[in-house]
């Protein structure tokens, strides 16, 4: 005996919902600033980038290799680079790091200004006057912070401003254990 199909057509968007509500729920579950990036544990790509102005050194994949660092990639424009801006720089002036920026499609006089007025805790700098960098590292936005191990690979990356409770739970020992 066959059951009529009407009989059990309300089953399929109660199905239907239950099943996108187990997503939805899901989704609730996980925290944003941990996006997986295709080029964990992957050299980080090749790329040479001119300086921003005269009074920084452009950056090189080649300046990576040999000490864990940080690669921040900054905007002027940026309101939250501007946010994070402070605890890198006390990065940088406790030694805690290698740090290096790449200026993300600014105007090299902006990013110039920028740095004038908050400080300048990089080591390198480089343009990346198109993005075209960006694009190879898979960016999202900026800021995004990736941190290279001593060998050049890409051993983290941190979408968003740097908070003291990313470095703290985070980046620090992860420093520490690529530092063994």
């Amino acid at each position: 005996m066959l059951v009529p199909v009407r009989r059990f057509a309300y089953l399929l968007p109660v199905t239907l919902f239950l099943v996108l509500a187990g997503f939805f729920l899901r989704g609730l579950s996980l925290d944003p600033s941990e996006v997986p990036t295709a080029l964990a544990d992957k050299p980080m790509p090749e790329f040479d980038l001119p300086a921003v102005d005269d009074d920084t050194r452009g950056l090189a994949t080649a300046d990576l290799a040999g000490a864990v660092s940080f690669v921040n990639v900054f905007a002027s424009w940026c309101l939250p680079c501007r946010a994070e801006h402070p605890l890198l720089t006390t990065l940088a002036e406790a030694g805690t790091v290698k740090l290096f920026g790449i200026s993300y499609k600014d105007k090299p006089a902006d990013a110039r200004a920028w740095l004038d007025e908050l400080g300048d805790p990089y080591e390198r700098i480089g343009a990346d006057l198109d993005g075209r960098i960006g694009i190879d590292l898979g960016v999202y936005g900026v800021p995004e912070t990736f941190v290279i191990d001593r060998d050049g690979r890409i051993r983290y990356k941190h979408i968003g401003p740097i908070t003291q409770r990313d470095l703290d739970k985070h980046l620090l020992p992860l420093i520490e254990r690529l530092r063994q």
